[in-house]
Protein backbone atom coordinates (compact mmCIF):
# COMPACT_ATOMS: atom_id res chain seq x y z
CA UNK A 1 0.00 0.00 0.00
CA UNK A 2 1.14 3.46 -0.69
CA UNK A 3 1.96 5.75 2.39
CA UNK A 4 -0.85 7.99 1.35
CA UNK A 5 -3.13 5.58 1.48
CA UNK A 6 -1.97 4.25 4.88
CA UNK A 7 -1.98 7.75 6.20
CA UNK A 8 -5.71 8.87 4.57
CA UNK A 9 -6.84 5.92 6.09
CA UNK A 10 -5.38 6.18 9.36
CA UNK A 11 -6.38 10.32 9.43
CA UNK A 12 -10.21 8.84 8.91
CA UNK A 13 -10.43 6.46 11.26
CA UNK A 14 -8.36 8.39 14.30
CA UNK A 15 -9.40 11.49 15.21
CA UNK A 16 -6.14 12.00 17.63
CA UNK A 17 -3.90 10.50 14.55
CA UNK A 18 -1.10 12.96 13.39
CA UNK A 19 0.15 11.36 10.40
CA UNK A 20 1.00 14.21 7.85
CA UNK A 21 1.10 13.60 4.40
CA UNK A 22 3.90 15.44 1.97
CA UNK A 23 3.68 16.19 -2.06
CA UNK A 24 6.05 17.54 -4.22
CA UNK A 25 4.55 19.55 -6.64
CA UNK A 26 6.63 18.97 -10.02
CA UNK A 27 3.67 20.18 -12.61
CA UNK A 28 5.22 23.48 -13.30
CA UNK A 29 5.10 23.18 -17.03
CA UNK A 30 1.19 23.10 -16.73
CA UNK A 31 1.65 26.75 -15.78
CA UNK A 32 4.91 28.76 -16.76
CA UNK A 33 6.08 27.81 -19.55
CA UNK A 34 10.11 27.38 -20.47
CA UNK A 35 11.08 28.95 -17.29
CA UNK A 36 9.00 26.19 -15.78
CA UNK A 37 11.98 23.92 -13.81
CA UNK A 38 13.57 26.78 -12.91
CA UNK A 39 17.32 28.08 -12.77
CA UNK A 40 19.89 25.86 -11.96
CA UNK A 41 21.83 26.08 -8.72
CA UNK A 42 24.65 27.29 -7.94
CA UNK A 43 24.22 29.23 -11.17
CA UNK A 44 26.37 28.11 -14.12
CA UNK A 45 28.30 30.49 -16.40
CA UNK A 46 25.73 30.02 -19.41
CA UNK A 47 22.13 31.47 -18.56
CA UNK A 48 19.79 29.07 -19.19
CA UNK A 49 16.93 27.35 -17.29
CA UNK A 50 16.91 23.64 -16.78
CA UNK A 51 15.45 21.49 -19.52
CA UNK A 52 12.37 19.41 -19.15
CA UNK A 53 14.64 15.98 -19.23
CA UNK A 54 16.75 17.20 -16.00
CA UNK A 55 13.45 18.33 -13.96
CA UNK A 56 12.47 15.01 -14.68
CA UNK A 57 15.87 13.79 -12.99
CA UNK A 58 15.16 15.78 -9.87
CA UNK A 59 11.80 13.42 -9.78
CA UNK A 60 13.27 10.77 -9.91
CA UNK A 61 15.59 11.65 -7.07
CA UNK A 62 12.54 12.66 -4.72
CA UNK A 63 10.94 9.85 -5.59
CA UNK A 64 13.75 7.53 -4.09
CA UNK A 65 14.81 9.65 -1.15
CA UNK A 66 11.62 8.47 0.91
CA UNK A 67 10.75 11.77 1.64
CA UNK A 68 7.40 12.26 -0.34
CA UNK A 69 3.86 10.70 -0.59
CA UNK A 70 3.14 12.38 -3.74
CA UNK A 71 4.44 13.09 -6.81
CA UNK A 72 2.78 15.78 -8.78
CA UNK A 73 3.47 16.17 -12.12
CA UNK A 74 1.93 16.69 -15.42
CA UNK A 75 0.25 14.31 -17.58
CA UNK A 76 3.23 14.53 -19.94
CA UNK A 77 6.21 14.28 -17.44
CA UNK A 78 3.77 11.28 -16.29
CA UNK A 79 3.78 9.10 -19.55
CA UNK A 80 7.43 9.44 -19.35
CA UNK A 81 8.00 8.49 -15.48
CA UNK A 82 4.71 6.56 -14.49
CA UNK A 83 4.00 4.45 -17.93
CA UNK A 84 7.03 4.20 -19.91
CA UNK A 85 9.32 3.38 -16.75
CA UNK A 86 7.05 2.12 -13.76
CA UNK A 87 8.71 4.80 -11.60
CA UNK A 88 6.08 3.84 -9.06
CA UNK A 89 5.23 0.27 -9.72
CA UNK A 90 7.92 -0.44 -6.35
CA UNK A 91 7.40 2.85 -5.05
CA UNK A 92 5.71 3.73 -1.58
CA UNK A 93 4.98 7.36 -3.50
CA UNK A 94 1.75 7.69 -4.95
CA UNK A 95 1.90 9.41 -8.87
CA UNK A 96 -0.82 12.07 -9.05
CA UNK A 97 -1.17 14.59 -12.65
CA UNK A 98 -2.67 18.28 -12.60
CA UNK A 99 -6.01 17.50 -14.19
CA UNK A 100 -6.69 20.77 -15.24
CA UNK A 101 -5.11 23.87 -16.05
CA UNK A 102 -7.37 26.95 -15.12
CA UNK A 103 -6.72 30.05 -17.10
CA UNK A 104 -5.04 32.16 -13.50
CA UNK A 105 -2.45 29.44 -13.32
CA UNK A 106 -1.70 30.17 -17.40
CA UNK A 107 1.77 32.23 -16.69
CA UNK A 108 3.47 32.98 -19.18
CA UNK A 109 6.92 35.27 -19.13
CA UNK A 110 5.11 37.87 -20.71
CA UNK A 111 1.24 37.31 -21.31
CA UNK A 112 -1.42 38.83 -18.88
CA UNK A 113 -4.17 35.97 -18.39
CA UNK A 114 -3.89 35.66 -14.91
CA UNK A 115 -5.05 39.36 -14.69
CA UNK A 116 -8.39 38.40 -14.96
CA UNK A 117 -10.99 36.19 -13.86
CA UNK A 118 -10.49 32.39 -13.81
CA UNK A 119 -11.95 30.51 -16.33
CA UNK A 120 -12.24 27.16 -16.11
CA UNK A 121 -9.97 24.52 -18.62
CA UNK A 122 -8.58 20.92 -19.23
CA UNK A 123 -5.80 20.12 -21.52
CA UNK A 124 -5.60 16.56 -19.77
CA UNK A 125 -8.03 13.57 -20.57
CA UNK A 126 -8.52 11.07 -17.48
CA UNK A 127 -8.02 8.36 -19.59
CA UNK A 128 -4.70 9.57 -20.65
CA UNK A 129 -3.51 10.14 -17.66
CA UNK A 130 -4.94 6.60 -16.53
CA UNK A 131 -3.09 4.81 -19.29
CA UNK A 132 -0.61 6.93 -20.88
CA UNK A 133 -2.42 7.36 -23.93
CA UNK A 134 -5.93 8.43 -25.14
CA UNK A 135 -6.25 5.48 -27.57
CA UNK A 136 -4.50 2.64 -25.08
CA UNK A 137 -6.62 0.00 -23.69
CA UNK A 138 -8.45 0.29 -20.26
CA UNK A 139 -6.24 -2.16 -18.55
CA UNK A 140 -7.30 -3.84 -14.92
CA UNK A 141 -5.23 -1.15 -12.89
CA UNK A 142 -4.68 2.41 -14.19
CA UNK A 143 -0.90 3.16 -13.64
CA UNK A 144 -1.72 6.90 -12.32
CA UNK A 145 -5.18 7.26 -10.90
CA UNK A 146 -4.87 10.44 -8.56
CA UNK A 147 -5.20 14.30 -9.95
CA UNK A 148 -5.61 17.78 -9.04
CA UNK A 149 -8.66 19.68 -9.51
CA UNK A 150 -7.91 23.56 -9.35
CA UNK A 151 -10.87 26.19 -8.48
CA UNK A 152 -10.30 29.72 -8.32
CA UNK A 153 -13.57 32.12 -6.90
CA UNK A 154 -13.61 35.47 -7.46
CA UNK A 155 -16.52 36.67 -6.87
CA UNK A 156 -17.75 37.06 -9.94
CA UNK A 157 -20.85 35.47 -11.24
CA UNK A 158 -20.23 34.54 -14.28
CA UNK A 159 -16.93 33.59 -13.63
CA UNK A 160 -17.91 31.38 -10.79
CA UNK A 161 -20.14 29.83 -12.47
CA UNK A 162 -18.46 28.50 -14.83
CA UNK A 163 -15.80 26.86 -12.72
CA UNK A 164 -18.37 25.07 -10.83
CA UNK A 165 -20.41 23.67 -13.79
CA UNK A 166 -16.44 22.55 -14.84
CA UNK A 167 -16.03 21.04 -11.92
CA UNK A 168 -19.41 19.06 -11.91
CA UNK A 169 -18.47 17.62 -15.24
CA UNK A 170 -15.25 16.62 -14.09
CA UNK A 171 -16.61 14.75 -11.22
CA UNK A 172 -18.58 12.80 -13.33
CA UNK A 173 -16.07 11.77 -16.01
CA UNK A 174 -13.86 10.86 -12.92
CA UNK A 175 -16.74 8.66 -11.32
CA UNK A 176 -17.21 6.98 -14.72
CA UNK A 177 -13.62 5.88 -15.08
CA UNK A 178 -13.06 5.48 -11.37
CA UNK A 179 -10.37 8.47 -10.91
CA UNK A 180 -9.92 9.91 -7.99
CA UNK A 181 -8.97 13.25 -6.92
CA UNK A 182 -7.72 16.41 -4.24
CA UNK A 183 -9.38 19.79 -4.59
CA UNK A 184 -7.19 22.96 -4.94
CA UNK A 185 -9.08 26.47 -3.98
CA UNK A 186 -7.17 29.48 -4.49
CA UNK A 187 -7.56 32.90 -3.09
CA UNK A 188 -9.36 35.06 -5.80
CA UNK A 189 -6.67 36.13 -8.57
CA UNK A 190 -7.62 39.36 -9.23
CA UNK A 191 -7.34 42.58 -7.12
CA UNK A 192 -10.80 43.82 -6.92
CA UNK A 193 -12.87 40.97 -6.50
CA UNK A 194 -15.08 42.78 -3.92
CA UNK A 195 -13.84 41.46 -0.80
CA UNK A 196 -12.11 43.00 1.61
CA UNK A 197 -8.53 41.52 2.28
CA UNK A 198 -9.05 40.27 5.60
CA UNK A 199 -12.48 38.47 4.60
CA UNK A 200 -10.76 36.58 2.15
CA UNK A 201 -10.23 33.80 4.06
CA UNK A 202 -13.64 33.28 5.20
CA UNK A 203 -14.85 33.62 1.31
CA UNK A 204 -12.37 30.77 0.25
CA UNK A 205 -13.69 28.41 3.44
CA UNK A 206 -17.57 28.94 2.08
CA UNK A 207 -16.76 28.91 -1.03
CA UNK A 208 -15.14 25.55 -1.05
CA UNK A 209 -17.62 23.88 1.48
CA UNK A 210 -20.61 24.88 -0.27
CA UNK A 211 -19.18 23.84 -3.55
CA UNK A 212 -19.05 20.07 -1.74
CA UNK A 213 -22.13 20.15 -0.21
CA UNK A 214 -24.20 18.90 -3.54
CA UNK A 215 -21.60 16.13 -3.78
CA UNK A 216 -22.52 12.56 -2.42
CA UNK A 217 -19.70 12.02 0.01
CA UNK A 218 -18.50 8.82 -1.94
CA UNK A 219 -17.48 11.18 -4.90
CA UNK A 220 -15.34 14.17 -2.25
CA UNK A 221 -11.78 14.55 -3.02
CA UNK A 222 -9.37 12.61 -1.02
CA UNK A 223 -8.20 15.95 0.85
CA UNK A 224 -8.06 19.60 0.07
CA UNK A 225 -5.38 22.10 -0.56
CA UNK A 226 -5.53 26.43 -0.03
CA UNK A 227 -3.67 28.82 0.97
CA UNK A 228 -2.63 28.86 4.39
CA UNK A 229 -4.32 31.91 5.87
CA UNK A 230 -3.71 31.80 9.14
CA UNK A 231 -4.52 30.09 12.67
CA UNK A 232 -8.35 30.65 12.64
CA UNK A 233 -9.25 29.78 9.07
CA UNK A 234 -7.25 26.96 9.16
CA UNK A 235 -9.02 25.79 12.71
CA UNK A 236 -12.22 26.63 11.35
CA UNK A 237 -11.75 24.76 7.66
CA UNK A 238 -10.04 21.29 9.97
CA UNK A 239 -13.00 21.27 12.03
CA UNK A 240 -16.06 21.85 10.01
CA UNK A 241 -16.18 17.99 9.07
CA UNK A 242 -14.03 15.11 9.52
CA UNK A 243 -14.18 13.47 6.87
CA UNK A 244 -12.35 16.21 5.26
CA UNK A 245 -8.96 16.20 5.46
CA UNK A 246 -7.15 19.69 5.20
CA UNK A 247 -3.85 20.32 3.52
CA UNK A 248 -2.08 23.57 2.55
CA UNK A 249 -0.01 25.01 -0.71
CA UNK A 250 3.15 26.66 -0.39
CA UNK A 251 2.92 29.73 -2.77
CA UNK A 252 6.05 31.84 -3.39
CA UNK A 253 9.33 30.23 -2.45
CA UNK A 254 10.23 32.92 0.13
CA UNK A 255 13.04 31.69 2.93
CA UNK A 256 13.61 28.92 4.37
CA UNK A 257 11.65 29.57 7.38
CA UNK A 258 9.00 30.75 5.52
CA UNK A 259 8.77 27.27 4.70
CA UNK A 260 9.70 25.30 8.04
CA UNK A 261 7.10 27.75 9.56
CA UNK A 262 4.08 27.60 7.67
CA UNK A 263 4.87 24.09 7.75
CA UNK A 264 4.35 23.51 11.65
CA UNK A 265 2.39 26.22 11.82
CA UNK A 266 -0.54 24.82 9.49
CA UNK A 267 0.16 21.45 11.52
CA UNK A 268 -0.64 22.60 14.95
CA UNK A 269 -4.29 24.11 13.32
CA UNK A 270 -5.28 21.13 12.03
CA UNK A 271 -3.53 20.90 8.16
CA UNK A 272 -2.21 17.27 7.35
CA UNK A 273 -0.86 17.49 4.30
CA UNK A 274 1.46 20.32 2.88
CA UNK A 275 1.57 20.33 -1.25
CA UNK A 276 4.89 22.44 -1.56
CA UNK A 277 6.19 23.58 -5.12
CA UNK A 278 8.54 26.33 -5.79
CA UNK A 279 9.35 26.36 -1.94
CA UNK A 280 10.90 22.66 -2.83
CA UNK A 281 11.98 23.63 -6.21
CA UNK A 282 13.88 26.72 -5.80
CA UNK A 283 15.86 25.86 -2.77
CA UNK A 284 19.54 25.26 -2.89
CA UNK A 285 19.54 21.44 -2.73
CA UNK A 286 16.27 20.36 -2.45
CA UNK A 287 16.31 17.18 -1.10
CA UNK A 288 17.65 18.41 1.80
CA UNK A 289 14.67 20.92 2.42
CA UNK A 290 12.42 18.18 1.67
CA UNK A 291 13.88 16.17 4.65
CA UNK A 292 13.89 18.79 7.43
CA UNK A 293 10.86 19.42 5.68
CA UNK A 294 9.64 15.36 7.53
CA UNK A 295 11.34 16.24 10.37
CA UNK A 296 9.44 19.22 11.17
CA UNK A 297 6.05 17.42 10.48
CA UNK A 298 7.36 14.18 12.56
CA UNK A 299 7.99 16.37 15.62
CA UNK A 300 11.94 16.14 14.82
CA UNK A 301 13.22 19.60 14.74
CA UNK A 302 11.78 22.92 15.04
CA UNK A 303 11.49 25.19 12.47
CA UNK A 304 14.14 27.52 14.02
CA UNK A 305 16.76 24.94 14.77
CA UNK A 306 15.61 23.53 11.05
CA UNK A 307 17.25 26.49 9.65
CA UNK A 308 20.37 26.12 10.79
CA UNK A 309 20.62 22.40 10.46
CA UNK A 310 19.66 23.27 6.80
CA UNK A 311 22.72 26.29 6.63
CA UNK A 312 25.12 23.28 8.54
CA UNK A 313 23.92 21.04 5.58
CA UNK A 314 24.83 23.32 2.48
CA UNK A 315 28.29 23.82 4.24
CA UNK A 316 29.00 19.95 4.30
CA UNK A 317 27.94 19.55 0.59
CA UNK A 318 29.43 22.77 -0.59
CA UNK A 319 26.74 24.34 -1.43
CA UNK A 320 26.99 28.30 -0.93
CA UNK A 321 23.03 29.76 0.34
CA UNK A 322 21.05 31.97 -1.18
CA UNK A 323 20.85 34.20 2.06
CA UNK A 324 22.86 34.41 4.80
CA UNK A 325 21.35 32.39 7.79
CA UNK A 326 19.98 35.76 9.76
CA UNK A 327 18.23 36.49 6.59
CA UNK A 328 17.57 33.04 5.96
CA UNK A 329 15.81 32.73 9.14
CA UNK A 330 13.18 35.93 8.52
CA UNK A 331 9.47 35.54 7.95
CA UNK A 332 8.29 37.50 5.31
CA UNK A 333 4.88 38.17 3.85
CA UNK A 334 3.14 35.01 2.62
CA UNK A 335 2.34 35.47 -1.47
CA UNK A 336 -1.19 33.60 -1.70
CA UNK A 337 -1.21 34.08 -5.58
CA UNK A 338 -0.17 31.04 -7.25
CA UNK A 339 1.80 33.55 -9.57
CA UNK A 340 3.78 35.47 -7.25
Amino acid sequence: MKTLDQKLNNLRSNRDATDFIIADAKDADMAWGIASPGMPYPPRSESRFYSIPEFMDQMREMVASGYIDILLASNSAMSVLAHRERLFDNSPVTPAIRANDTTDVWISRVANYRDQPSRPFRTSFLHEAQYGSLTAPATEKPVVNLGLYSMTFNNDLESDINNLMAFREFRYEAAQCGFEYFLEVFAPNVENCGIAPEAIPSFVNDALVRALAGVARDHWPKFLKIPYFGPKPMEELAAYDSELIVGILGGGSGTTYDAFKQLSEAQKYGARVALYGRKIKDAEHPLTMVRYLRAIVDGDISPEEAVKAYHGDLQKLGIAPKRDLDRDSELTAAELSYAR
